[in-house]
């Protein structure tokens, strides 16, 4: 099935496509509508249909605006241009754009069923390509593609002549030129462990990526994409990079036995330094147990205060240890301490008595940067009955020692992903109040909460396990339920009231949602 989505500025249109053609039967569906094109870039934006059907003339944003925003942002998605201008100067334009088809206005729904199969097809057919696994094997085999491997893998492990690094790339045909640079780190794995889904996977992940602007992609592992994202101000970086990681999980996710997890690095500002945020992303894929899950993490979800977290690393080993450690960590702590312990004999008690209490007040200033307090969590550990009880013997302090090493990354995993608890309410507290404005969006939701677009919209999804549309979608008829029950408002009053631009469109969704038309609900109180 292919999921199409809907974008004119006449009410009309919009219900005849909706209502005429046959979607379940012509192997499509559904997948939502707007009225200009604005909205429409933010619904596209959480919706990622596979088709767009759009009208060329429309206020704010007109449909060729509207598809060259697409095609940078989402080029996988196949566009049909719906047109009352017979005009070359307009098909012209469509065709430098990338448009897939044109279909003067008045149509019939047999010519959109026709070029909804067209784009089927050719969606079809781009699929067969770049899932054949013959073009990354033969891409690995080539001596250039192996030489530009090798020289990003210098680039981003800070290996080489970094001095000539600059002209080295211009050889190669790679442009690094950029005032700001990330690097992007996405483990692709099979939840069934099989290898012919992950290099599938892999494969749509290396044709792909050679179309995304201010970006360097290449395969580290067989199965880790290394992209190193570009950009003129951190503004515009940071939105890329959300957009890359959330094109990479869309593209991994059509098969759902593949799984990715995307992590992000910081921001560095020159090309020496690509590889701290190398570091910082590979970090960060360690310390995830994230095992069947699709997740998209930047270093700034684990530093809740950025600043302050850093600057401990000279002042606080051990604090900068745990920021990163995992848990197959535990057991080299645990042993270096036994092997510190054991090159003083006859010292056990006071030395393992210092180390078990050096790593209290690591666990504990690790709490304070993460917005928690030892003192309300674990009280007992401070105690000084627990370190002399802990340091009797070998066995004891090794037990005690591993029990507070794995509260320790549990607690600081778990507020890795709920970093963002104010950020959500917030949020949420902004859409109850704004849901019944039609412009409340993606975008003006973000800018509330003081994020960027992709940002926020890859933070909703993962904390409320839905995305914005379909949670500002329940917030309305949720609304628009409750309008029925204690008013007498007429339908086409309490669409307008929750946010509807269109009482057809309302009446659709509503039934989508609720399994019942309007008038059904109202008649069952």
């Amino acid at each position: 099935m292919y999921s199409v989505f809907l974008v004119d500025d006449e009410p009309i249109v919009l219900e005849g496509i909706r209502t005429k053609v046959d979607w379940e039967g012509a192997g499509f569906t559904f997948a939502g509508e707007a009225t200009d094109g604005e909205i429409a870039l933010s619904m596209i934006h959480e919706i990622k249909p596979d088709i767009l059907i759009t009208d060329i003339k429309m206020p704010f944003m007109d449909g060729l605006q509207l598809a060259t925003a697409i095609k940078k942002i989402q080029p996988w998605i196949k566009i049909i241009i719906l047109s009352g201008h017979d005009e070359f100067d307009y098909a012209k334009k469509a065709i430098s754009i990338g448009i897939d088809d044109y279909i003067l206005k008045p149509f019939t729904s047999e010519e959109i069923e026709s070029a909804l199969k067209k784009a089927a097809g050719a969606i079809d057919k781009e699929r067969k390509q770049l899932s054949d696994i013959s073009i990354l094997k033969e891409e690995l085999k080539s001596q250039e593609k192996l030489i530009r491997k090798e020289f990003l893998n210098n680039i981003v492990h800070g290996s080489g002549d970094m001095a000539s690094a600059m002209s080295k790339s211009q050889e190669l045909g790679i442009d690094l030129l950029s005032r700001y640079y990330k690097v992007i780190i996405s483990k692709i794995c099979s939840k069934t462990n099989n290898t012919d889904n992950e290099q599938h996977a892999c494969s749509l992940l290396n044709s792909y990526s050679s179309t995304w602007e201010q970006t360097v992609c290449y395969f580290h592992h067989t199965n880790w994409l290394i992209s190193i994202c570009k950009g003129n101000n951190q503004t515009d970086l940071e939105e890329n990079v959300f957009r890359i990681a959330e094109t990479i999980e869309h593209i991994v996710t059509q098969n759902d036995d593949v799984t990715v997890v995307t992590s992000i690095g910081k921001t560095v500002e020159h090309l020496a330094s690509i590889c701290e945020s190398y570091e910082d992303a590979k970090k960060i894929i360690g310390i995830q147990n994230l095992a069947n899950q699709n997740r998209i993490i930047s270093t700034d979800d684990i530093q809740m205060n950025s600043t302050e977290f850093l600057e401990l690393k000279e002042n606080a080993p051990m604090v900068e240890r745990l920021k990163y450690a995992g848990k197959n960590d535990i057991s080299a702590i645990i042993n270096e301490s036994m092997e510190l312990i054991n090159s003083n004999p006859g010292q056990f008690q006071f030395f393992a008595s210092y180390l078990l209490a050096d790593l209290i007040f690591a666990v504990s200033k690790l709490f304070e940067n993460l917005g928690g307090n030892i003192k309300e969590v674990k009280p007992e550990i401070l105690q000084r009955s627990f370190i002399d009880t802990a340091v009797q013997n070998e066995k004891q302090f090794r037990k005690e020692l591993e029990s507070v090493l794995n509260f320790a990354l549990e607690y600081r995993d778990s507020k890795i992903t709920g970093k963002y608890g104010d950020v959500i309410l917030k949020a949420k507290k902004y859409i109850d109040e704004n849901y019944a404005d039609q412009n409340t969006t993606l975008t003006t939701v973000a800018e509330a909460v003081c994020l960027s677009p992709n940002h926020f919209s890859t933070i909703f999804s993962q904390e409320c396990k839905i995305t914005f549309i379909e949670y500002l979608t329940n917030v309305r008829i949720e609304n628009a339920k409750r309008l029925m029950t204690e008013t007498d408002m007429k339908g086409y009053d309490i669409a307008y009231e929750c946010g509807f631009s269109d009482p057809h469109y309302f009446s659709y969704i509503f039934k989508k949602n609720t399994g019942v038309s309007p008038r059904e609900f109202k008649g069952s109180l």
